[in-house]
């Protein structure tokens, strides 16, 4: 039986939300809290397994909930945000960087098309960072950024002709990405296309937030954009991301895949086409196997794979699925990514030189 601890100011919402958690039958909410200096009394004296966690509160709010329960009673927490201002999101991931797993929206009322998929959502998230034993922080990383040895590349010659650099991430992807790039330089030489499986109406906040610790410059991807150097594009909700030969972003509504769009195997397969062995491509934390046969696909086409070790990983679903198929030729901690990814494209300027 996995107890939960439900954080809402809103009597409806708190309400609402006791009833689809516990509509579960491995699910009890054993206590609820109208705002955070609540929440860190009963997390005190519960020790639920899960938090839900409302960012808008009075007396002390989700964010500094969140630090301080980190600090003292460290549980997993996942946020639930009925926020639609875009920069009220953003603020709901700097509660990932103080240790939440998870950012979701609420769920859609009783009679809504969609409030069956968005209540399970919410649900089997829960269930899931209840299998999260240790919860891990990332703190961002500082420059100057450690230059990793020529033999930690395994001698990755073929990362020369490096022309775009892709990722995908799931589950505890946004402060994995946030870390990342954070902590690549500024004069990076190539695009980098991201997919994140991530709630509708977040990816706004999401990319705002990143920008305030990336040196690159991150956008919503556009239909028909040509990508920059140095310039960093986030799949828009609900969409497709590909590529053209000539290196234009596509997004279409093209079916999901694996129950997802964005899905990281609709844009890994179209940089196998496009790219080849001209990409560097990496899969994160998360849970599932999207993206994990069309990392092999790139790997096998020429490209330079990796893949997030399990220790970093919040959920080692995806890439360990990528381990599984021998599709990762790098395993690497996150703390090492952004070197690596570096030292990559340091091969590549030699190389052209």
């Amino acid at each position: 039986m996995i107890n939960v601890l439900v954080v809402e100011d809103s009597p409806v919402v708190r309400e609402f939300l006791v009833q689809i958690l516990g509509s579960d039958p491995d699910i009890t909410v054993i206590a609820t809290a109208a705002d955070g200096e609540e929440a860190l009394y009963v997390v005190r004296y519960h020790r639920p397994d899960v938090i839900t966690m409302d960012i808008h509160m009075p007396k002390l709010n989700g964010l500094e909930a969140t630090r301080l329960i980190m600090q003292t009673t460290p549980t997993p927490i996942v946020i639930v945000s009925g926020s639609e201002n875009i920069h009220e999101i953003a603020t709901t991931f700097d509660a990932m960087d103080a240790g939440a797993l998870a950012v979701l929206g609420r769920p859609a009322g009783i009679g809504h098309p969609h409030h069956q998929t968005t209540a399970q959502d919410l649900v089997q998230t829960v269930k899931l960072m209840s299998e999260v034993k240790v919860v891990r922080r990332w703190s961002r990383l500082q420059s100057p950024k450690p230059a990793l040895r020529p033999v930690t590349m395994g001698g990755l010659c073929q990362s020369a002709q490096t022309r775009l650099v892709v990722m995908g991430a799931s589950t505890g992807g946004p402060t994995a990405i946030e870390a990342i790039l954070a902590a690549l330089p500024n004069n990076f030489p190539v695009p980098v296309l991201i997919v994140q499986h991530m709630s509708a109406g977040f990816i706004g906040g999401f990319v705002q937030w990143l920008n305030t610790s990336s040196s690159l410059p991150v956008h919503t991807a556009t239909q028909g954009e040509l990508p920059l150097p140095g310039h960093v594009y986030i799949a828009p909700h609900d969409y497709q991301m590909s590529v053209q030969r000539e290196g234009r972003i596509v997004l279409t509504k093209d079916a999901a895949e694996y129950g997802l769009r964005p899905s990281i195997s609709y844009l890994f397969r179209a940089v196998a086409e496009v790219y080849g062995g001209n990409a560097v491509a990496g899969l994160l934390t998360g849970m599932g196997r999207d993206g994990a046969k069309e990392l092999l696909l790139l790997k096998e086409k020429g490209a330079v794979t990796f893949t997030q070790d399990k220790e970093s990983s919040i959920v080692h679903g995806m890439p360990g699925e990528a381990i599984k198929l021998d599709a990762a030729m790098l395993v690497l901690p996150l703390d090492k990514i952004a070197a690596s990814l570096t030292n990559l494209m340091k091969h590549r300027e030699k190389y052209r030189a």
